[in-house]
């Protein structure tokens, strides 16, 4: 079931239409339409109301799939990915240069999982730095 266009609008307006995992702005991907995607997944009850809706990049979108959770790349332990409804991405996130860097476990871990430091990705973030 598709979710109704008010609903999508709204999401991508709270997220300013920036990917609320990797904070690329949609302007920077004109070619892609970024995607409302459910934090936690419908396979896993997640409901189609905007506290569990979030704006991603297709990157991310792709690369998130329905996971809640994956492996620590530097303690090997299972982590929750980070939730944009219920944590700060300035708590577990930070940029320098154009790249981001986790500063928990659990901004390591989605890091890792999405991707996020992907080369063209840090290129389109680098050529958008005054519009970080």
């Amino acid at each position: 079931m598709s979710l109704p266009a008010p609903l999508r609008q709204a999401v991508r307006e709270r997220a300013g239409h920036r990917c609320e995992y990797c904070r690329m702005k949609q302007s920077w991907e004109g070619y892609y339409s970024y995607h409302v995607e459910h934090v936690i997944a419908q396979q896993h009850r997640g409901p189609d109301l905007l506290k569990n809706l979030a704006l991603s990049c297709r990157h991310c979108n792709w690369l998130k799939g329905p996971n809640l959770a994956s492996i620590d790349p530097d303690g090997a332990q299972v982590v929750l990915l980070f939730q944009p409804r219920t944590q700060l991405w300035a708590e577990h996130f930070s940029m320098e240069n154009g790249r981001i860097f986790g500063l928990t476990a659990v901004g390591r871990t989605t890091l890792f999982l999405l991707e996020m430091n992907a080369p063209h990705r840090v290129e389109i973030r680098l050529e958008n730095l005054a519009d970080w």
